[in-house]
């Protein structure tokens, strides 16, 4: 079955009643865990962009306390599962904001993580190709929150 384009998706959901948005909407959260996070994002966390940084911030907080520090290859994976989630997190809000906000976060908890990543050649690359996304994702925000961004990854670097 070959899918719809989105354009054409949206002509026909135009033509839907409201009972009939409402079946489909349920009927694609029953799918995937991911369609379900997506609709819980837009129907309750929308409107409190702080409180879902904040969650964010916790859930990624639990995930780092539970990484296994006796090798690095464990490490890296840990991380690495860390940052598809954030990735996955930002992709719900769609705000550069939200985006520059978390991925500061998470470059924060990563300087501070015991054993050094810095002592894995992999883990620095990691951290390193993180800040220069940062850097960008930075540079196309509005100048006063430019300008904040840009101290805290200066106070990262001095570290």
């Amino acid at each position: 079955m070959k899918a719809a384009s989105l354009k054409e998706v949206k002509t026909e959901l135009n033509h839907k009643s409201h009972s009939e948005l409402l079946d489909i909407c349920l009927r694609l959260s029953r799918f995937k865990k991911e369609n379900k996070e997506l609709l819980t994002y837009l129907l309750f966390e929308v409107s409190d962009e702080e409180k879902y940084i904040e969650s964010i911030q916790i859930a990624m907080d639990a995930e780092f306390d539970s990484i296994n520090t006796e090798s690095y290859y464990y490490m890296r994976k840990s991380i690495r599962k860390i940052l598809r989630l954030i990735k996955k997190y930002i992709r719900y809000s769609q705000s550069k904001e939200t985006e520059v906000e978390l991925l500061l976060y998470f470059s924060r908890r990563l300087q501070q993580f015991s054993p050094s990543i810095f002592n894995s050649k992999a883990l620095a690359n990691l951290y390193q190709r993180n800040m220069e996304f940062v850097e960008k994702k930075i540079s196309l925000l509005h100048e006063d929150l430019q300008y904040d961004y840009q101290q805290e990854i200066e106070r990262l670097n001095n570290n």
